[in-house]
């Protein structure tokens, strides 16, 4: 296979990063699509066309990320969402924008919608990380989050030798053993099980997509932008706990199934999306369509 991809979209700067974005569709208002925390623009490969046939729908690649450059700020919601607001800028795309924010995504999309309320039309949340997981940290999480951080400083390393690419192209290619060897070589008894729910998050996606997000994640770059976000968790939920991130922008979060939800304010539209994990644009995508597509249509 290939072992290069050019980036579907372009790459704009947003202040001092360098960020990927796509464009598609026509229409307004526009619809933005803001992954989870080590998630680029594929993850919503399963819902951009179906949006796209009815308004303009932008994905994009957090710093650290995707197609983007390297991470040279912090990686909280604020400042995320400022960069996001000039990588729109800079594509020349103008609101308002329903904003869709996956996981730690939508942090991100609240904090623009507090930031610039103006701008946004309404907020959809896809199983969206809440506050209250990660501030105050107790001593599990930030546990958790340590081992996550060396985990990937070490799968940078990797990716600087070669191995994650080579046990990638693999695993996709139907060869389990191999890889679960070099994980468990390198991360311990745990990383085999990590490889596997990867690959198999990565496989309910086009299958011609597979290759491209293990390029991306044969590159060190990308372990190591997951690691700014994962390092600056507790931050990020301290900013949304603490700060005041009101706004008059409707809000429909989608909630995976049996999973609680402790931290939705009154007004909040709470639909639960039955048969389906955190990744509910990959497990249930006709479902956040219809969602972001009632929004729009309000909207307009």
């Amino acid at each position: 296979m290939a072992w290069s991809f050019d980036p579907p979209g372009r790459i704009v700067e947003a202040g001092r990063s360098r960020v990927h974005m796509r464009v598609s569709g026509e229409g307004s208002p526009v619809v933005v699509l803001e992954a989870g925390v080590g998630a680029t623009s594929l993850s919503w490969a399963l819902v951009e066309p179906a949006l796209a046939a009815r308004t303009t729908v932008v994905s994009y690649d957090r710093a650290g990320l995707g197609w983007s450059g390297p991470v040279v700020t912090p990686r909280t919601p604020g400042v995320v969402a400022e960069e996001l607001r000039l990588g729109l800028g800079a594509m020349a795309v103008r609101g308002p924008f329903i904003l869709v924010g996956h996981s730690f995504g939508g942090l991100v999309v609240r904090r623009f919608a507090s930031l610039y309320p103006d701008e946004t039309a309404g907020v959809v949340l896809v199983d969206a990380l809440e506050a209250s997981e990660f501030w105050p940290l107790g001593d599990q999480r930030r546990m958790m989050i340590e081992r996550g951080v060396r985990l990937c400083r070490r799968g940078a390393t990797l990716a600087r030798l070669g191995v994650v690419g080579a046990s990638l192209r693999i695993l996709l290619a139907g060869n389990r053993l191999l890889p679960k060897v070099a994980a468990r070589m390198t991360s311990g008894a745990g990383g085999a099980g990590l490889t596997d729910r990867l690959a198999g998050e990565i496989r309910k996606l086009p299958r011609e997509l597979w290759p491209v997000i293990a390029w991306h994640w044969s590159q060190a770059k990308n372990f190591e932008g997951l690691a700014a976000h994962l390092e600056m968790l507790p931050a990020s939920c301290r900013e949304a706990r603490e700060g005041d991130w009101d706004s008059p922008a409707p809000v429909t979060a989608i909630v995976a199934d049996r999973r609680p939800m402790k931290d939705a304010p009154a007004g909040w539209r709470v639909v639960r999306a039955e048969h389906s994990g955190h990744w509910v644009q990959l497990d249930r995508p006709e479902l956040v369509v219809a969602e972001v597509l009632a929004m729009v249509r309000a909207a307009g």
